[in-house]
């Protein structure tokens, strides 16, 4: 991010910050405007308004939206390829019947949940989410229902994982920031992010299902209502779905023959499939880990070679390369017919890619405007309790400037030196910190966070019912995961 030294006190930009929230929402939910040129001039004016020289306003602008699509783009494309290669071989209906089955139909979002809770552990969050969406999409259309019902149990697990677990690298900095053991973090991470999921996200994922009817959505090439779910404003992916050339829509057709005449694979071939990119990245995890301790040699080949290979977006380019084999030649298929599905994947999801970097230039402005450093003079001298003020400057952080991982990073290394120059701290108190911040970090998701426009464009849901959904699961997620980190605080 470009440095910018910030040109007005804490008080203006503050209101800056809240005035621009206020204009985007205008702009996207009343006057209409596309999410994705509302996100680009509000964060222009806000560079201007907070007084950011004009001579780095277009590199503040296009590095916020540059770093976002470095770390979104090729998830999102790669593991949208591989979303629809399980689709249309098949994959994402095999592993969908084999959970109902073991769980039963009742339980499904359940069975949805506790898998992705499972691939979440690694698997970042925009990842793992596309990844899973084949299967969610499955579920719904086969038991009937409201998308919402099996999706945000779904997007709830990966958050909670994203945000509270490491080796995510949200949890992984503040730890290493406020100087909490990593294993404590973990063990606290799973212990409190457990119940938080199921209250935060499964419970209340059946209860927004029961609320709002949102139809599943043709964007993985599923065979869902057309119209997406509840209103769809900005229209964004049904233009990239109608806009698809006729020899596109004949190899998806094409495809779709070749997938209902062959029997589909295999559920330990799904499985084996999902797994793979798992075990990549445990494996650069686990060297990573082996390396830091000293038991390995961190310049031997053998050790960078596994990093390399392990690091996710490496990790799920080889999975696809993977898939694309097993499952076209389990199918039958020739390249032609493998090569249309891939590519008929991507188009669906060029305009979600966009708007996502979109999200990330507005924070991006925030974050250059100076907004850590007005929060830190405002909250310094408050002397709240160490663990509150932690939860308290993240979700300012949050709300600000929308992503997790920086409200994380940036909370934690704002309240580290309060955490240095406090007695009495135990190391299970430094990890209870650092499940505060995480808390912190994921409630109020909204227009300035690109996970609320990959949830929003994915689900086909306009900006009010993703407010009302998916905002507020993830404010109960960060407001459980405190909750219960505070009591053991004090109880510990």
């Amino acid at each position: 991010m470009t440095e910018v030294e910030p040109a007005l006190g804490a008080g203006p930009l503050l209101l800056i910050a809240a005035a621009a929230v206020l204009v985007l929402l205008f702009l996207i939910i009343r006057l209409k405007l596309h999410a994705f040129v509302a996100l680009v001039l509000v964060s222009l004016l806000t560079a201007l308004a907070a007084r950011v020289p004009l001579e780095d306003v277009v590199s503040t602008l296009t590095t916020g939206f540059g770093s976002t699509l470095a770390s979104v783009a090729l998830l999102v494309g790669l593991g949208a390829m591989l979303g629809r290669l399980l689709e249309f071989s098949g994959g994402a209906q095999v592993l969908a019947d084999s959970l109902i089955r073991r769980f039963g139909e009742q339980r499904a979002p359940l069975a949805l949940g506790v898998a992705a809770l499972l691939f979440g552990f690694p698997i970042f969050f925009d990842a793992g989410l596309v990844v899973f969406l084949p299967i969610v999409f499955t579920v719904a259309l086969r038991l009937g229902g409201s998308l919402l019902t099996y999706g945000l149990p779904v997007a709830g697990a990966f958050a909670v994982m994203h945000a509270f677990v490491p080796p995510h690298p949200g949890p992984v900095a503040a730890a290493e920031l406020i100087g909490a053991d990593i294993g404590l973090v973990l063990v606290f991470g799973l212990l409190i992010g457990l119940p938080t999921w199921y209250l935060g996200g499964y419970l209340f994922g059946l209860w927004a299902g029961r609320r709002y009817q949102v139809a599943v959505p043709d964007i993985l090439g599923g065979t869902g209502a057309p119209d997406g779910g509840a209103g769809g404003s900005s229209g964004a992916p049904e233009a990239a779905v109608e806009g698809t050339s006729p020899a596109v829509a004949d190899a998806d057709r094409d495809t779709r023959t070749a997938a209902r005449t062959a029997g589909p694979p295999s559920f330990g071939t799904v499985v084996g499939i999902l797994l793979l990119p798992l075990l990549l990245i445990f494996l650069n995890t686990g060297m990573s880990t082996l390396a830091t301790n000293g038991t390995v040699d961190e310049e031997s080949t053998f050790v960078r070679f596994a990093q390399l290979i392990g690091a996710t977006p490496i990790a799920l380019l080889i999975t696809v390369l993977v898939a694309m084999w097993v499952l076209g030649k389990h199918r039958g298929s020739d390249a032609a017919e493998v090569e249309s599905v891939v590519n008929s994947a991507l188009g669906p999801v060029c305009a979600i890619i966009l708007i996502t970097g979109a999200g990330g230039m507005f924070g991006g402005v925030l974050r250059a405007s100076g907004i850590g450093e007005a929060l830190a003079d405002v909250l310094g001298d408050i002397g709240l309790p160490v663990i509150v003020a932690a939860f308290v400057i993240s979700v300012l952080l949050r709300v600000a400037q929308g992503s997790a991982t920086v409200a994380l990073t940036t909370a934690a290394g704002l309240i580290a030196p309060v955490v240095e120059a406090t007695d009495g701290l135990s190391r299970i108190d430094l990890a209870l910190i650092v499940i505060a911040i995480a808390g912190g970090a994921t409630v109020l998701s909204h227009v300035n966070d690109s996970g609320f426009w990959l949830v929003s464009r994915f689900f086909q849901m306009d900006e009010k019912t993703t407010l009302k959904t998916w905002t507020v699961m993830e404010t109960l997620l960060g407001t459980i995961g405190f909750v219960l980190a505070l009591v053991l605080s004090l109880l510990l």
